[in-house]
């Protein structure tokens, strides 16, 4: 059926580009089903788009129990729902990441691309730019919280196979969790790249 062939090919664009969401295809064009029957309907793709998007068009091949019933060229209106924070208030810059002062919205994330997904986000980001009340969350309103801010004092760990070292060194710059910086040895002035494991920690591996 028009709905089982729209569902296959939903799930083959879905698969290709990987998109998280909910995505609603619409056909542009009439559609007609094949003629022959089968037992076993497969859809393949053969030539997508280079990216998803609102708009797209895409050739596919239809086999009816492994047999070519037909290929079609499809015009395609999509959307990709997708839930996204929202901010119930006033957030100030430099605040940690609240879920408690957000709301959840559903939103078409092919018009919304920059939207913060409700999946993502927690106590780890910092608001990176004040954000008033009712506007739509995107990932430049957000940024990881530094855990090793420039000028302070660092925990270093310095590892060699079985052999941990710890130092205190000073950060030249911020990082969060996973983040390179910059880290110099005040003894000896030299400055050496470390990996942000924690609060005030950083590590090295040699």
């Amino acid at each position: 059926t028009r709905e089982e062939f729209l569902g296959a090919v939903t799930r083959e664009i879905t698969s290709h580009f990987r998109l998280e969401g909910d995505l609603q295809l619409e056909l542009l064009r009439p559609w007609t089903a094949p003629e022959k029957t089968a037992t076993l309907w497969e859809t393949v793709v053969l030539e997508y788009p280079s990216a998803a998007s609102s708009s797209m068009l895409v050739r596919c091949r239809e086999l009816a129990d492994g047999a070519s019933a037909g290929e079609f060229t499809l015009v395609l209106r999509a959307t990709l729902w997708r839930e996204v924070w929202v901010a119930r208030q006033p957030l100030a810059l430099g605040a940690v990441f609240d879920p408690a002062l957000l709301d959840i919205r559903r939103v078409d994330a092919f018009r919304e691309r920059d939207g913060l997904p409700a999946a993502a986000g927690d106590r780890s980001y910092v608001i990176s730019r004040a954000v008033p009340a009712g506007r739509l969350l995107t990932w430049h309103d957000v940024a990881r919280r530094p855990l090793v801010r420039k000028g302070e004092t660092v925990e270093v760990s310095a590892i060699q196979g079985q052999l941990i070292v710890t130092l205190k060194g000073v950060a030249m710059e911020s990082g969060a969790q996973g983040e390179k910086v910059t880290v110099r040895n005040p003894d000896s002035r030299k400055d050496f790249s470390a990996t942000v494991i924690d609060e005030n920690r950083v590590q090295v591996r040699f």
